[in-house]
């Protein structure tokens, strides 16, 4: 029913892949020349090369984030280039654009499929003379090498650096598991060792004592992989190249054509209308952490590397609370038990755990029942480990829809994260931070597992505009804070005892604590991304671009040195460019969406979560996002609900 995890021949997976791929020609070539000009017999096995392909690939793209080896890295990067040349051939195939171009269907799902089809054929150049196609193929290649080159870069440069301290007094008031994790022996002595992975990086930004040590941290995180700069000139040359070669005034506008914003100056609107409400709040919570420091520490000139300290320090003095009260509540698997609950009740499914291979023995995999039949399976992998790329994100596999023989195929999902790892004295304990990011992380799996669309390429997260495709995630992350949902998930990890209802307040109460800084920290994000891709920006113009940005956005400038476009993966490595305000783009449908279902006393309203689960999470991409909001709750979202939902004034 559902594919086994395994790779057993990383040296023979590139001629494997090349094997697959030419028998993928040559059904493409028989369906192009013989098949009858119909939607079945056409776009129905097209969708089976597509979920066989993904089936195959899948595996190694994922393993060479989470268990990254020289063995993964060679054969993903082999891989890179046969499946950049079939994707191009496949674009730019005249004769089958055309056979697609005639078709019709009566059925709404498979008429999307058409339509969807038919742009991305246009936006891969299909009209363009074969000179210009051909440097298309060449871009498209290059492009997916960059990316790779520019990920490969980051995890060397994280996993190169470490911080050793050897004096207890400079990790003194910092959480004791974080002081466990970092406790090392070296040369016969206790020392304490810090690197730039997530969790180590944050643990002594937020809580380390000595300044000097954290500026040097932050330096070394802040100045990662200079040799991404020539990486990043020539990603933006080509695309700018490439949306040349389209048609379009700039790379922006080409983006656009797939997502829900209509125009370049709804997105900057849009983001000038949140700095614009954010910034009155977040100058004085600048103030605010200012004045606190220098009465706290004497300390005149705020850096940024003390703003996570000092920010943690001034919630401890106003709320009387850090994350290291919350830290005992949540231990992962107890957490995680709580979410798969609370999931199976709003939704009508249950989780059983599935005794099957995985990449690595953390990783818990567990199949999922509605109305007692079998009906997708998600894999859990939620501890940081040198192998694994940082941050948390959510990988498709399988997909569900009906093939060509009539068979139905079932939905796949990883979840991945960064926690902290079991120690010899405590298992592997979460902040509530961590517990947020699960939400969302597995707000993006139900999107995908939940899909029930009998066309694959209009099912689960597959055809959903790219800056929409969040609000699920941000939906579900949002009912982390409720108390009735942190009830559910907060155990003290040594007693039992549940979490006491004065630090769920405090949960609540602090949600929102400096929410006009963290507006402004994304809207920068945000404008620099899109502004970046409006016209051809090298080098220094880059710099020099992101320092304006930061003239509004960012109230307490970053030192010169600061160099954070090096380390921008999402829009360098991953699949955000010109979309990276697509966050809080979808994070208006999710807030609105939020207070539509919210239930004070049960958390969730469950019949609106069963029209939400009807509506917009059956539905994947069968639809635009817009209308399926539309159809559930009869009103679109209102940019008032997201600035309601932050609380600013």
């Amino acid at each position: 029913m559902f594919q086994t995890f395994q790779i057993t021949d990383l040296e023979n997976f590139p001629k494997q892949l090349e094997t697959l791929l030419e028998q993928q020609r040559q059904e493409i070539d028989r369906i192009t020349k013989e098949a009858p000009n119909n939607y079945d017999a056409v776009l129905k096995p097209l969708q089976d090369l597509d979920e066989e392909l993904d089936l195959f690939f899948t595996p190694l793209a994922h393993l060479n984030s989470v268990m990254n080896s020289d063995e993964t890295q060679k054969a993903y990067e082999a891989s890179l280039p046969l499946l950049s040349k079939f994707g191009s051939e496949m674009a730019q195939n005249v004769p089958l654009f055309k056979k697609i171009e005639k078709l019709t269907s009566s059925d709404a799902q498979q008429q999307k499929v058409i339509e969807n089809d038919i742009r991305d054929f246009k936006l891969s150049g299909i009209d363009l003379p074969e000179a210009q196609k051909k440097r298309l193929e060449e871009i498209s290649l290059e492009l997916s090498e960059l990316s790779n080159a520019f990920s490969q870069n980051l995890l060397n440069a994280t996993n190169a650096y470490e911080l050793i301290i050897e004096n207890k007094a400079d990790v003194a008031g910092m959480p004791q598991t974080d002081i466990e994790t970092a406790k090392t022996e070296m040369d016969g002595k206790i020392v304490y060792r810090f690197t730039l992975q997530i969790p180590s990086y944050l643990a002594y930004m937020t809580y380390g004592p000595n300044r000097s040590y954290r500026e040097e941290l932050y330096r070394a995180y802040t100045t990662r992989a200079p040799e991404n700069a020539e990486v990043i000139d020539k990603i933006l040359a080509l695309r700018q190249e490439k949306a040349a070669l389209l048609g379009f005034e700039n790379y922006a506008e080409y983006a656009l054509q797939t997502r829900d914003a209509s125009s370049q100056n709804k997105v900057l609107d849009f983001l000038d209308q949140l700095a614009d409400a954010a910034l009155p709040q977040a100058k004085e919570e600048l103030a605010t952490l200012k004045a606190f420091a220098k009465e706290t520490d004497g300390i005149d000139d705020l850096a940024s590397h003390d703003i996570a300290y000092y920010s943690e320090k001034l919630k401890k003095a106003k709320f009387h609370f850090d994350d290291t009260m919350t830290k005992p509540y949540f231990e992962q698997q107890r957490v995680l038990d709580g979410l798969l609950e609370i999931v199976s009740e709003l939704f009508g499914v249950d989780f059983k755990r599935a005794d099957v291979p995985t990449w690595h023995d953390c990783v818990k995999a567990y199949d999922i029942f509605e109305n007692g039949t079998l009906s997708g399976r998600i894999y859990f992998d939620l501890e940081a480990r040198k192998e694994k790329r940082g941050g948390a994100w959510m990988n498709d596999w399988e997909t569900h829809f009906i093939d060509t023989e009539g068979n139905e195929h079932l939905a796949s999902a990883f979840v991945v994260c960064n926690y902290a790892p079991a120690t010899e004295n405590t298992p592997s304990l979460l902040r509530h931070d961590d517990v947020v990011t699960l939400f969302h992380e597995m707000g993006h799996a139900i999107h995908h597992l939940f899909g029930k669309s009998q066309e694959r390429s209009v099912s689960g997260i597959n055809g959903v505009a790219w800056d929409v495709v969040e609000f699920p995630s941000q939906f579900l992350e949002n009912f982390a804070y409720e108390p009735a949902i942190i009830k559910r998930l907060g155990f003290h990890y040594e007693t039992g005892e549940p979490i006491p209802d004065d630090l769920i307040g405090k949960i609540k109460e602090t949600k929102n604590f400096q929410a006009a800084l963290g507006i402004l920290r994304q809207v920068e994000f945000s404008l620099f991304d899109f502004k970046l891709h409006q016209k051809l920006y090298q080098r220094e113009e880059v710099q020099t671009l992101l320092d304006s940005i930061r003239e509004k956005t960012s109230l307490l400038k970053p030192p010169s040195y600061n160099r954070f476009q090096h380390g921008f993966a999402h829009i360098f490595a991953g699949g955000y460019a010109a979309g990276y305000y697509s966050y809080k783009w979808a994070e208006v449908l999710s807030a609105d969406a939020f207070f539509a279902c919210l239930d004070e006393n049960e958390g969730f309203n469950k019949e609106k979560a069963q029209g939400y689960k009807e509506h917009i999470l059956s539905n994947g991409g069968a639809k635009e996002m817009s209308e399926l909001y539309l159809e559930w709750l009869g009103h679109r979202p209102k940019i008032e609900s997201l600035i309601k939902l932050y609380e600013i004034a």
